[in-house]
């Protein structure tokens, strides 16, 4: 089944690229080459329940995900395609899985959940190890958004309530970090550390939307905000790889903003020409490894509607590449994208 069209590029380099989805099977992946020509087969074990968030590992051997029912957590081999599931983490996470990453170095995996203690944290060898104590001031509340800094050495979490909270990591929770002065409206919904480690963004659900601070050991400044806001709700949040653009998905059209970043927010880029049509509300962005494409989530407003598009990237929106894969594949929505090398 030929789904994607494959522009004229001597570039061409295979990635994998995998995306939640709200109902059966839960999680799609596919080969993708500027283009997507087959998808990977169902995992045998399915997740239990709607996915949040998905993720690879920085190896790309392992592909997590957050699911909205029991285990709340689920882990496969990834070969390219899915191997057994691991076996459950022995303690589970306390409610609804919304979200989950690896740590740099793949020795740890982290998931916000709903219900005290908020977040946890597990040894990852080729599967769970033991959970690691709490921290001593946990968010206690939906944790939404996890990320760990680029050097491992710390942790940043957004959600409900609390909004935004970071730890140093050192073999555990550390004594979490003075609070940013200036902190995100309404409630976090994810939240990243840019590439470099020098910066981190969360989105959020009020205005301006997305906010970004600089970061050494602790949270800076709040930058600026962009002159022309997301025009609601955001739900998502990335940089590319190179760190030259920042990405919002959100609620009220165009449903995705991209700016230029260079210590701060730049000017808008231009709408992408032709935006997916019969959609409620971005849900996730993320870009290529190559930078070369941007990859884009909605959640549905009816049955035609396009929950996946992918779009090609050069310090702006290319063309819309043709895709039937959301009508396919994707019944109601896609909440969170990765991307494996």
């Amino acid at each position: 089944m030929s789904v994607f069209s494959r522009p004229n590029t001597s570039a061409s380099k295979r990635y994998d690229v995998a995306v939640s989805q709200n109902s059966s099977p839960f999680v799609t992946a596919a080969p993708w080459n500027y283009g997507v020509n087959s998808i990977y087969a169902n995992p045998a074990s399915l997740p239990s329940g709607q996915v949040l968030q998905v993720a690879f590992s920085p190896s790309g051997a392992a592909l997590a995900v957050a699911t909205s029912s029991s285990p709340y957590v689920e882990v496969y081999p990834w070969g390219p395609g899915y191997g057994t599931k691991y076996a459950n983490p022995s303690v589970l996470p306390a409610g609804i899985g919304f979200s989950v990453c690896f740590s740099p170095d793949e020795s740890l995996i982290a998931v916000g959940h709903r219900n005290a203690p908020g977040i946890s944290v597990y040894d990852w060898s080729s599967g769970f190890g033991s959970k690691y104590a709490n921290p001593a001031s946990p968010p206690n509340n939906d944790v939404k958004g996890v990320s760990f800094h680029p050097s491992g050495n710390d942790i940043v979490v957004c959600g409900v309530g609390f909004i935004l909270r970071a730890y140093p990591w050192a073999s555990g929770f550390g004594t979490a970090y003075t609070n940013p002065s200036t902190m995100p409206t309404g409630q976090g919904t994810r939240v990243v550390f840019s590439p470099s480690g020098n910066e981190v963004a969360v989105s959020h659900s009020s205005s301006p939307y997305v906010s970004v601070y600089p970061w050494s050991s602790g949270f800076g400044t709040k930058y600026a905000n962009p002159a022309i806001l997301p025009t609601g709700y955001a739900n998502d949040v990335a940089f590319s790889p190179s760190e030259t653009a920042i990405a919002v998905a959100h609620e009220n059209s165009p449903f995705i903003t991209v700016y230029p970043w260079s210590s701060g927010f730049g000017a808008k880029y231009a709408d992408p020409s032709v935006l997916p049509t019969n959609i409620f509300s971005g849900q996730s962005v993320a870009f290529a490894p190559d930078e070369s494409s941007i990859a884009f989530g909605c959640s549905k407003s009816n049955l035609l509607g396009d929950t996946l598009t992918f779009y090609a990237w050069n310090a702006g929106f290319g063309s819309k590449f043709t895709n039937s894969m959301s009508s396919v594949l994707l019944s109601t929505g896609v909440q969170s994208i990765t991307w494996k090398k």
